[in-house]
């Protein structure tokens, strides 16, 4: 599939999680809804990771570009931050580390899984 129709893949996926956050009565991120959108259509096989395979390890590959936005968003709010340090900081070193270990549990359960699946008995 050529890179264009990958990128209208991609947009077309976020352009309907922005329609279905609009319709939605709560608030609600259109870019999780992006994800989840996405991962149903892969996990449903209607949608293979070949259709984007190329535009996404762009996206990966230039992922340190996309979060200058939210890197300028924190310098420019740096007072506030520092006024709440103390609390940002508890939470930055709680969530952490539960981040990294629901992670690692997330990716033994698929390794687990996909054994599994093979018929191979667990190492």
């Amino acid at each position: 599939m050529n890179i264009m129709a990958e990128i209208a893949i991609i947009c077309g996926v976020c352009l309907v999680s922005e329609v279905i956050s609009a319709l939605i009565p709560a608030a609600f991120p259109a870019s999780v809804i992006a994800l989840v959108l996405l991962a149903l259509l892969l996990f449903a096989k209607i949608l293979k990771p070949e259709h984007i395979q190329r535009f996404s390890a762009f996206l990966v590959a230039n992922m340190a570009f996309f979060f200058l936005p939210s890197c300028v968003g924190v310098m420019e709010h740096a007072p506030a931050i520092l006024r709440q340090l103390a609390p940002f900081l508890l939470i930055s070193f709680l969530t952490t580390p539960l981040v990294y270990l629901a992670t690692a549990w997330a990716v033994q359960w698929m390794i687990r899984r996909a054994r599994r699946k093979e018929g191979r008995p667990r190492g």
